[in-house]
């Protein structure tokens, strides 16, 4: 394979809990199609908004740590700084692929339902255009959450946060209408069958469709 041609996709994954964006974004980030073949595992270019380094403490039910998505108003500057910092990032390493698990698209749907502020985020979107990061939206059925639930629960250490389901069919319908009007390259997949293989080839398929795995 050709230097000049190494797979760079830049993905990002929204969706609500439960619909197996982290499982699927390290299935992308390690998979042979981008990676080629490898004996042993490298350093992982694999984000989240979801990291609550807004806070130094560990989180609890009642007072959960803060992250990029849920961040308190007079955590607006720092927020807005930081987007800012990952976007001159993925800017000046251009020449690499990105895998992101939640990124605008949640915060802009976080503080809309739980701050009543939106965060339209064009600038952004325009320089993630620029680079050709591509937007994911994972979905599952809703009748399909109560397994997807059951499952999570075998291992999670936070599991009230899990306790009403209709809350995320309700964040699934709002997230759909703000990846609607994404200026991005967009696609909503169905992971109702949990089947990560199939959905990370389903992104790639589509991906080369489009044009996202090759360097713009």
């Amino acid at each position: 394979m050709s230097s000049e041609l190494l797979p760079q996709p830049k993905v990002i994954l929204e969706g609500t809990h439960l619909t197996l964006k982290t499982d699927l974004a390290f299935a992308l980030a390690e998979h042979s199609r981008i990676v080629g073949p490898r004996k042993h595992r490298y350093h992982l270019p694999l984000i989240s908004s979801e990291w609550e380094t807004f806070t130094n403490s560990w989180p609890t039910k009642s007072s959960p740590g803060r992250s990029l998505i849920t961040f308190e108003p007079q955590e607006e500057a720092l927020a807005m700084e930081t987007y800012a910092t990952w976007v001159r990032l993925f800017e000046l390493q251009r020449h690499y692929y990105w895998i992101i698990d939640r990124f605008h698209i949640s915060t802009r749907a976080y503080q809309l339902m739980h701050a009543k502020k939106d965060y339209p985020f064009e600038w952004l979107e325009e320089r993630l255009a620029a680079l050709n990061f591509h937007l994911v939206l994972c979905v599952r059925t809703p009748e399909t959450f109560e397994q997807a639930r059951a499952e999570r629960l075998k291992y999670s250490e936070n599991p009230s946060q899990y306790d009403d389901l209709q809350a995320f069919v309700q964040e699934q319908e709002l997230l759909r209408r703000l990846v609607q009007e994404s200026s991005l390259r967009t696609l909503e997949l169905n992971v109702s069958d949990n089947n990560i293989d199939c959905a990370a080839n389903t992104i790639l398929d589509w991906m080369a469709h489009t044009g996202g795995l090759l360097p713009k």
